[in-house]
């Protein structure tokens, strides 16, 4: 039986492990960056900045999957974000605080969440390959 070889062209991207390391931590960085950005700019442009803030967490999340190839890809993004965003929920003792209480913000942090986990969750997972895990026609 002769099977066929794919040309190394037409292969998917197979990332080594230490680049594929490397680029986890880049994206839990941008995670991290997202969410402070978000963090600043749902509260000053009040529907339309939410919006934009939560667009641009689940844009990452699911670009991070996509050019990872798994969900560790939408896993690392949404960690950066949890992050950035929880260390900014605590008020600093002179009084000052980037989360004001109004119904904004607990939608930011709570959409937020909600959108990583569901990012993560229905990220593309690796297929497996070859002649014998297809059915045939």
């Amino acid at each position: 039986m002769k099977t066929e070889q794919t040309p190394l062209l037409a292969q998917p991207l197979r990332l080594p492990s230490l680049a594929r390391g490397i680029a986890l931590f880049g994206l839990f960085l941008l995670g991290a960056v997202v969410g402070a950005a978000g963090a600043l700019i749902q509260a000053a442009w009040f529907p339309l900045g939410l919006l934009l803030a939560l667009a641009g967490e689940i844009g990452l999340c699911v670009g991070g999957a996509l050019a990872v190839r798994g969900r560790s890809g939408a896993v690392a993004p949404a960690g950066g974000w949890m992050l950035a965003v929880i260390l900014l929920t605590a008020s600093r003792p002179e009084g000052d605080f980037v989360f004001a209480s109004d119904g904004g913000s607990y939608v930011f942090l709570l959409g937020g969440m909600a959108a990583a986990v569901m990012c993560a969750t229905l990220a593309p997972t690796r297929q497996p390959d070859g002649a014998g895990v297809r059915l045939r026609k």
